[in-house]
């Protein structure tokens, strides 16, 4: 999520998200999302330094946007994607700096382990994209070590993937190592399990900026991507692109599944998002030709199972 790029930004950013905060507010003591850009008024996007001709986005909202986001629920932020330097290595200071300063809690820096507490329980955030600026989901050596240490610091860890190729046709998880504008984006299914196998209780993406299914692996959730969010004309919002979810997940003190719930979303042209839309039909299908017998069970009402 990123709400415009400044100068394009909402008219009334103040009440864009106001269609969903009653979901993110629906009972959640942590509310993660993946801030798609910076918050910072640096110079230098990384566009300007790009050939004449290429496509490039360079996304930026001014720093008192994250009180949009405080006040529709969310607590922890992730800067583990491809869009979070695009203003270097000042304007990814100042994003970090600018969610810290509003009281929220940040990760997805190389080596950061999160910690924030539920109820009295500890819970380790960790996010991983395929850059050497965030934490790498592509060195799986240092990932593991890293979920492993999470694990040893708190009995609940959560890990974020940036992981998968981007589109409308990358709604299928491959099993197999993904390319995307000639970028290795990793192996979504392999790195979750790794995830998992190190220590972690749930693993959460959005990377592919469309929805994808939902697999249970040693009784652990992974949701592959859950699409886009909110963006005033910074993503794409026709077919597919324009089918999101608010995934609400239960876990117990010690990090093992006890229920889910998708809400789903749909986008307006400009990526405003409202309930409604067919997004957990859309879901349940995928989880069933993607995963087969280890498919999540997705109710008509969003009810999240294991199989």
């Amino acid at each position: 999520m990123i709400l415009g790029n400044t100068p394009d930004l909402p008219p009334d950013p103040a009440t864009y998200l106001a269609p969903v905060k009653p979901v993110l507010a629906s009972g959640a003591q942590i509310v993660f999302g993946n801030l798609e850009g910076t918050l910072t008024t640096a110079p230098g996007s990384k566009c300007s330094r790009k050939s004449a001709g290429k496509t490039c986005f360079a996304f930026r909202d001014p720093p008192d946007y994250v009180r949009y986001f405080a006040e529709a629920g969310f607590t922890v932020l992730n800067d583990a994607n491809n869009h979070s330097m695009d203003f270097g290595p000042a304007g990814q200071a100042q994003t970090v700096q600018t969610i810290h300063a509003a009281g929220l809690a940040q990760t997805g820096l190389p080596g950061e382990i999160t910690l924030v507490t539920a109820h009295g329980t500890r819970v380790a955030f960790l996010a991983f994209a395929p850059y050497a600026y965030t934490a790498s989901l592509l060195d799986l050596p240092a990932a593991r070590a890293l979920i492993q240490r999470a694990r040893q610091e708190a009995p609940v860890v959560v890990v974020y993937m940036h992981a998968g190729a981007e589109g409308s046709d990358a709604d299928h998880v491959t099993g197999q190592e993904e390319i995307f504008a000639g970028e290795d984006r990793g192996n979504p299914e392999a790195f979750a399990h790794q995830a998992i196998d190190a220590g972690a209780s749930l693993v959460i993406a959005s990377g592919p900026h469309v929805l994808r299914g939902m697999q249970f692996y040693h009784g652990h959730l992974i949701a592959y991507s859950l699409g886009n969010f909110a963006g005033y004309g910074n993503f794409g919002a026709d077919g597919d692109l324009a089918l999101s979810a608010i995934l609400h997940v239960t876990l117990s003190a010690t990090g093992q599944f006890e229920q889910a719930r998708m809400y789903p979303l749909e986008l307006s042209s400009q990526g405003q998002p409202t309930p409604g839309g067919d997004a957990t039909t859309f879901v349940a299908q995928l989880s069933r030709s993607d995963f087969g017998s280890t498919a999540a069970r997705i109710s008509a009402a969003g009810a999240i199972q294991a199989p």
